[in-house]
């Protein structure tokens, strides 16, 4: 079984369509692959709609430990050179390169820091 958001994930939808659209909160892979194969009407105007500029969903894995998820991305996300659990040890993220300046961000998807490293002004 499929959950509604693992489906809203694999049909690149927000999940509030999903719901609005009224699928269920569990589904087998063999609905899903209906869906898939053959796309209803609002699935077809929604992909036709994508600008293309920012991704419905987006892989997050951590850098350290390999801990996945899924997530909707925020406006304010940055381009992240990693993102690492919370409760890793500063020291356990892959090191700054040379010429390089990081900034962190808090709360990316349910239990990461972004790390954005980005050349240095000279």
């Amino acid at each position: 079984m499929i959950s509604r958001r693992d489906a809203a994930i694999a049909l690149d939808v927000p999940m509030e369509m999903a719901q609005r659209h009224g699928l269920p909160k569990w589904m087998t892979e063999a609905e899903l692959g209906k869906i898939l194969d053959n796309p209803p009407p609002w699935l077809v105007q929604s992909r036709a709609n994508r600008t293309g500029k920012r991704p419905v969903w987006v892989h997050l894995e951590c850098a350290v430990c390999g801990y996945e998820e899924a997530a909707r991305p925020k406006k304010w996300w940055p381009e992240f050179t990693y993102v690492v659990c919370a409760h890793h040890d500063p020291a356990d993220v892959p090191p700054l390169r040379q010429g390089y300046v990081r900034s962190e961000f808090d709360s990316v998807g349910t239990r990461f820091v972004g790390i954005a490293d980005v050349a240095g002004q000279d």
